[in-house]
């Protein structure tokens, strides 16, 4: 397979989220990544003075493809990876390009492999129109090969309330009867009696199917977890780098679930860590408004050799 991402995401001027979060880690891991964006904003929605900028619609996005499409730069694009879409007709467009390309009379280029991180919302929270959770659910999920949403979304997606683990196996299950084989879910909490012990839970589940006979459809969900501290503070792009992440280690690494969990978990940690000292200390010494504008550039070498700092667990 082809190592060159189409990734369509949002774009913003200052800052690391959307296109910006996910494009320089998948060149760090060796990928050449085609650049669509979904929105084109001055920053994040997160600024305390708000935004400008515009959200994409699907004939803006068809233009782009149309025009890729005639010099023939689709065709050696191994990998599609999606994040944040801001209305329906550009998610729409989307649907239809993956079709296409994708469709069984394409005989001549590879099937694309889809990473789709379906980003609806956070926190009780939408961040785009209700009506793209069943366009996601019904018709982008059944085609994806990975799905990454957070505890969020993937209750919105399945309709099971996510309070323990149990809960989190249940709701991956649903996620897999959907389409997707692999299926992440990126941040659990769940009710803790000591806060001091408060954790995050990345969720990973993995379905296999027991035989290659035609009609069998037995499989098995393997999943695998890790645990990590809550760090103190608001970070945005984590989502974003996440799903560009767990595109180029199972990429790497398509037949070792633990370690592809393992290098993601303590990669965005380390990130994550390293945005809030510098930030907190900068804040400290020019009594600055904090931003939390994640560290990227200067992780660099975090992001191609993981620090090994949490080990995968297996859920049972």
């Amino acid at each position: 397979m082809e190592e060159r991402v189409l990734s369509i995401q949002s774009h913003v001027v200052h800052g690391y989220v959307g296109n910006k979060a996910a494009v320089f880690p998948l060149q760090l891991l060796g990928f050449d990544v085609d650049i669509v964006n979904s929105v084109h904003f001055s920053n994040h929605t997160g600024y305390q003075n708000g935004f400008t900028g515009e959200v994409m619609n699907g004939n803006q996005l068809n233009l782009i493809l149309v025009g890729l499409e005639k010099n023939g730069l689709l065709d050696n694009v191994g990998h599609l990876l999606t994040g944040y879409i801001g209305n329906e007709s550009f998610l729409k467009t989307v649907l239809e390009f993956l079709r296409k390309r994708n469709s069984p009379s394409d005989t001549i280029r590879n099937k694309l492999r889809y990473v789709c991180d379906p980003v609806l919302g956070d926190s009780g929270k939408f961040y785009v129109p209700t009506e793209l959770v069943a366009i996601y659910r019904d018709q982008v999920i059944p085609l994806a090969d990975i799905v990454t949403p957070n505890q969020f979304e993937a209750e919105q997606l399945t309709g099971v309330s996510i309070s323990n683990l149990n809960d989190g196996k249940r709701a991956c299950q649903a996620l897999h009867d959907l389409g997707p084989n692999l299926v992440v879910i990126t941040s659990l909490t769940f009710p803790q009696n000591d806060e001091k012990d408060k954790k995050i839970t990345m969720l990973a589940s993995n379905r296999i199917k027991q035989s290659h006979a035609p009609g069998d459809d037995n499989y098995k969900d393997e999943l695998w977890c890790v645990d990590t501290p809550i760090l103190d503070g608001n970070f945005t792009g984590a989502g974003d780098l996440c799903a560009a992440l767990f595109l180029g280690w199972t990429c790497k690494e398509p037949n070792n679930l633990p370690l592809v969990l393992q290098n993601v978990v303590s990669t965005i940690y380390s990130i994550l860590k390293s945005t809030r000292e510098h930030h907190s200390k900068k804040v400290k010494n020019s009594n600055a408004k904090i931003e939390n504008e994640l560290r990227l550039i200067q992780s660099k070498k975090l992001i191609e050799d993981p620090p090994a700092l949490f080990e995968a667990k297996r859920v049972v």
